[in-house]
This record gives structure tokens, sequence and C-alpha cells, in this order.
């Protein structure tokens, strides 16, 4: 992703044109017809999904109803790999990814999904994001189980046949088998700075988006557990 805290007046432009795209193709989409019940007590499920930039995944999911963790890392690759640097040469197998722990009594995994497919990144672009580009930033959907896999598959042909968006999407779907937590300065960065210019033009619209497409999965203050973490360092 771009790391800039301050940037020429013209190339801010720029991006702020591709930004404005984004938010032509943010709307409401339908909810999934297969989706898992909410479960009558309060419990705790894992949904861990790829779609562009660390930063604004994390900010955006931290703002969904039922939401009690958000975790930035590193998805697709092995263990040793896991490391920034290494992630962004787009030759490791890893993804930018974010670790989501919900409460499925309040929001359920199809939810967590409409809001991944509809707000937080658009499922039509292969390999990349917004300005940011290469395979470290692909549409993937990593399932727990078979009932998440069941969900996803699902919900992806259900869009594609309502033709939700303008292109076909083209969102990996992948069991997964390992989460690494990104370095301590990608954590929550989003809170922490909250006047970078890729946050501004990039991030900032995506929980707008959420708040005015669906206010009822929408809450104003991020999870305490996060925002208590310390960041250290400039990406």
């Amino acid at each position: 992703m771009k790391r800039f805290a301050a940037v020429p007046i013209a190339v801010l432009a720029a991006l702020l044109s591709v930004r404005a795209v984004a938010d032509e193709q943010a709307h409401a989409i339908p909810a999934p017809a297969v989706d898992e019940s909410r479960v009558a007590r309060s419990g705790s499920e894992t949904a861990v999904l790829s779609g562009g930039c660390f930063w604004g995944m994390q900010g955006l999911f931290e703002h969904v109803k039922g939401v009690r963790e958000v975790e930035a890392g590193y998805t697709g690759g092995s263990a040793a790999t896991a490391h920034y640097e290494m992630t962004s040469t787009g030759t490791t197998g890893q993804a930018e990814t974010v670790r989501i722990r919900f409460d499925p009594s309040v929001v359920t995994y199809g939810q967590v999904l409409r809001v991944f497919f509809s707000v937080a990144h658009d499922p039509t672009e292969l390999d990349r994001q917004g300005p940011d580009e290469g395979p470290q930033y692909r549409s993937e959907v990593f399932f727990a189980d078979a009932g998440q896999e069941k969900i996803a598959r699902a919900y992806v042909a259900q869009l594609s046949r309502a033709h939700a968006f303008g292109a076909p999407i083209v969102t990996r779907i992948d069991p997964l088998r390992g989460f690494y937590l990104a370095e301590s300065y990608h954590q929550d960065y989003l809170i922490h700075h909250p006047d970078s210019a890729y946050i501004v033009a990039f991030d900032m619209p995506k929980i707008a988006h959420l708040k005015a497409i669906y206010p009822g999965l929408y809450k104003p203050v991020a999870a305490r557990t996060t925002l208590a973490r310390t960041v250290s360092g400039h990406g």
C-alpha cells in the first residue's frame, strides 16, 4: 500500500479520482440467502478476509456491530514470509488480511461477508484494490470450516446471478491454513493516523458508506480491545 504523510496536490487529486470510482461502486447488495442462524447466547466466531490494504479493512470492521476485535495480518504463505517487506514483493503467496472476531448472536458470518463484498472492497478487481497492485492485495475469503465455505460460495453464486456488480466477481475462496499477525505499527493504523492522506482518501469513506448503507450494522465506536493497543513507529 502507499505509505505517505504528505502528497503533492496533483497526486492527491489523482488518488481522489480513483476513490470517487470506488465510491460509485459502494452500494447495498442482497443479503445472503444462505447464512447461519444467530445463536441464542453470546459466543465467538472468526472470519478471515483479504480485500486490499489491511488498514482500511481493519478500521471498517471495527465499526461493525457485533465485532469484538479485528487484527491485521498475513495469510496465504508461510510463517517465514509473514513480514511486510517480504509480503510487499508479491512473491510469497501472502495477502494482507484481517482476522475478525465477532459475536454470532449479534451479527452472522453472512452479514460480515455482505459488508466485505459491498463496502470493504471491490470484489471485481483482480490482484489489486484502488492504487495498490499485486497479489498481496487480492480479494479472498479464507474459510475456517465447511459451514463458512458453504455460505461464501453460495453468496458469490447468488451475487453473480443477480449481477450485483458491473463485472465478474474474482474473489477466491480457500481454506484457512494460518494467520500471522502483522507488525505492531500496522495495527489500528486508521485510528492512530486519521489524517493520513491515504486513510482520508480511501478508508474513511468506507466507514461512511457502512453507516449510510447498513445503519443497522454500524456502531460508532471501535472495539475497546483494539483501541488499547500501542503502535510504535510509522510505516
